[in-house]
């Protein structure tokens, strides 16, 4: 059994970490200062005796006694992570400082949940990690990009000066029960939508294309890289090689959902991908890892949550 600390736990991503690590025997502390995770997503937690929760800025240093460190505390859609931009660049910069002095001082292994946006609008398709992006440094996605793009700067900096044990992830878009329902992001959006029988807001002209892998395939492959062998530092690309338009995906949402909506286009945003799709080679040789959950068995659990979560407060009958 080891104390785990998980920075953003009880956000959509850090609520299904914490709940596999305490399936798998470990003790919890999640760390989360709730601007975009949410109670709701660890109350089933509470009363577990191996978890515990503290609210906490991370920008800010904690002193705390763990054997390893997830650090997925940022906020990680544009809706949220444009409304305070320069706490957005403190939370990657100055979290991953202050969680690589805690794992220097602890002499722990320390894992950074970091982003394929650090690719930006790629030029190379699909993306390995060897490629070094085409990010707008002033743009208004820079202070999520490069603030992720600094955050690894750091830990590779630490992991040559300091020794620290590094594991550092480039996450591509990931989908699944407890994402944010106002969160801004295409497949809470379309659903959110689909369910309501709104029209369905596609950006641009809908042939822009992303990769969708479902939550459960994701903490699968950060288990793995967190006890992968030692001098694999990363970064590892996880997500699912499938890739559809937007188009395709808002379809799809409206036929599962038998929705009555109609498709509504408005203007690209500033600095948004027309491509996203992870080569994973290197997961799948160094972690054995790919994804197995296929789209539509993915969206059907989603839509089973949102269709709970939007009745419960009242939105749909």
């Amino acid at each position: 059994m080891k104390r785990i600390l998980v920075t953003g736990g009880s956000g959509f991503l850090g609520s299904h970490l914490c709940d596999r690590l305490l399936k798998d025997g470990h003790e919890v502390l999640c760390v989360d200062n709730f601007f975009t995770g949410r109670r709701d997503n660890v109350k089933h937690l509470l009363d577990n005796k191996n978890f515990e929760i503290l609210r906490h800025d991370i920008t800010f240093p904690l002193y705390v006694e763990v054997d390893e460190i997830y650090n997925l505390a940022c906020p990680a859609s544009p809706v949220h992570y444009q409304f305070d931009p320069v706490q957005t660049t403190k939370t990657s910069v100055m979290g991953a400082i202050n969680m690589l002095g805690l794992a220097k001082r602890l002499k722990v292994r320390i894992f950074q949940a970091s982003t394929s946006e650090v690719y930006g609008d790629p030029e190379i398709h699909p993306q390995p990690e060897t490629y070094r992006g085409a990010v707008n440094p002033i743009g208004i996605r820079a202070c999520y990009d490069e603030g992720k793009r600094c955050a690894e700067t750091l830990f590779f900096d630490y992991n040559r000066q300091h020794k620290v044990d590094i594991k550092v992830v480039r996450i591509f878009n990931t989908y699944g029960p407890r994402m944010h329902p106002n969160d801004g992001r295409v497949v809470s959006n379309f659903i959110v939508q689909a369910l309501k029988n709104e029209d369905i807001t596609i950006y641009g002209t809908g042939s822009q294309t992303r990769s969708f892998c479902f939550c459960d395939d994701l903490i699968e492959g950060f288990i793995r890289m967190m006890n992968s062998r030692e001098g694999l530092t990363g970064p590892v690309n996880l997500g699912n090689p499938g890739e559809f338009t937007i188009l395709q995906l808002a379809q799809k949402v409206i036929d599962m959902v038998g929705s009555k909506s109609k498709l509504v286009f408005q203007p690209l945003p500033q600095d948004d991908p027309m491509q996203r799709k992870p080569d994973i080679t290197l997961a799948k040789t160094e972690l054995n890892w790919e994804p197995k959950v296929q789209l539509e068995e993915g969206l059907k659990h989603t839509i089973k949550y949102f269709e709970e979560l939007l009745r419960k407060q009242g939105d749909i009958k």
